[in-house]
């Protein structure tokens, strides 16, 4: 009798990991099927940009990989300042309220010096390019609002 319990109950464990692998594939996939195409995709495989726009985007993405470090690092500090105003404070105090707002900080030039970098590489498309690169970055930004 202790056979059959063993048997049932290794049965019941290998369905429950099965179940939970294949839920943990099918949530995977279809995750990575809504993301947007990322910036990257758009500009260099969806607007057939010429040799010399292709080059001088890559001049703009050099030089902006080359500051996105250090904005994103910002963001980080701010977020770890945050994070100790909160743990060092009984509630909404000053200091919490001093590391939200550098937070805020950091976080608007990050977003504003990427908006800058979208509007820079926009800048070498044609009109016909630049309405799509438009759509796309629209869509992205959106997604699901057209």
């Amino acid at each position: 009798m202790m056979r059959g319990w063993r048997a049932i109950a290794l049965t019941a464990v290998l369905a429950a990991l099965a179940s939970g692998a294949g839920t943990w594939i099918s949530a995977s996939w279809v995750l990575s099927r809504r993301e947007p195409p990322s910036l990257h995709d758009i500009v260099h495989h969806d607007l057939k940009l010429s040799a010399d726009q292709l080059s001088r985007i890559e001049v703009i993405e050099a030089r902006f990989a080359a500051r996105r470090p250090a904005l994103e690092a910002a963001v980080r500090a701010a977020n770890l300042e945050l994070a100790r105003a909160i743990e060092q404070s009984d509630g909404d105090s000053p200091q919490v309220q001093a590391a939200v707002d550098h937070f805020h900080m950091a976080m608007g030039i990050l977003q504003k010096e990427t908006l800058g970098h979208v509007f820079e590489m926009r800048s070498v498309l044609t009109p016909e390019q630049a309405d799509l690169f438009d759509a796309r970055v629209v869509a992205a930004l959106a997604p699901g609002e057209n």
